[in-house]
């Protein structure tokens, strides 16, 4: 099983604090929101090789990161991938970015995909025996217990399995609290739908459309997670999971 951490967007919600430094590299609770990710999801065992998707203003940034990160513990290595975007003008988005990674690396093995800025409270290795289970698409979903929360996400519906039969990206007229987020895992099987859904010309932004496109192809389970979820995107994000996260 091999692991993408996407991060190569720009942040620029987050100005001036992402103007030279890349948001998964910015601090929360005295260390980087990466590590954050890589404590909770280095837990999931079947995980052999991880691969940071990035852009060429911050390639820099990460591969210096790497060299400095120590965690002896960590059963897996990880390679730095520069995607040779510039700026938002020319970006690949988070789908592009996946595609990407996939045929530079000939990947042909399961895949688990996580946001880079994708905050945890709990660690993943639930959401890692669940889709060794299900052998199936999965998407993790977090219930932000409001409707009007959700427009700024989407909204799913699932059935007494967890399959999803309905979803819908950013809706106006929400009947879910339910949303998915940047945690998904793709098996071999569903890998050429993907390089399909790019061939296709379809949207390579926002890594929602491919599941709101997938679901009505194959089965599309989903995993709720436990405990706090946090989607930094914005400054008021940053200080809020800053206090939560220096208390746990």
């Amino acid at each position: 099983m091999k692991l993408i951490i996407l991060a190569a967007g720009y942040a620029t919600r987050l100005y001036p604090l992402t103007l030279n430094k890349p948001k998964p590299l910015l601090p929360v609770a005295g260390k980087p929101m990466m590590e954050h990710v890589l404590d909770n999801i280095s837990t999931i065992r079947a995980i052999e090789h991880a691969y940071v998707v990035t852009n060429a203003k911050f390639a820099s940034h990460f591969e210096q990161w790497a060299e400095s990160y120590n965690r002896p513990d960590l059963h897996f290595s990880f390679s730095i991938v520069n995607d040779q975007s510039t700026d938002d003008s020319n970006k690949l988005g988070a789908i592009g970015d996946l595609h990407l990674v996939m045929r530079k690396y000939l990947l042909d093995d399961d895949i688990i995909i996580v946001g880079g800025d994708n905050l945890f409270s709990t660690d993943l290795a639930g959401f890692g025996e669940y889709c060794e289970q299900k052998k199936a698409a999965v998407t993790a979903v977090y219930d932000v217990g409001d409707l009007e929360e959700i427009k700024k996400y989407n909204a799913i519906e699932i059935d007494p399995d967890g399959r999803i039969t309905y979803f819908e990206e950013k809706p106006k007229v929400p009947k879910s609290t339910l949303t998915g987020i940047a945690l998904y895992y793709y098996p071999q099987s569903v890998l050429p739908l993907i390089d399909q859904y790019i061939k296709e010309g379809n949207n390579p932004d926002q890594p929602g459309r491919l599941v709101q496109w997938l679901y009505p192809r194959v089965p599309f389970y989903t995993w709720k997670v436990p405990g706090l979820w946090y989607d930094v995107g914005s400054i008021e994000t940053l200080e809020e999971a800053n206090r939560v996260f220096s208390n746990l």
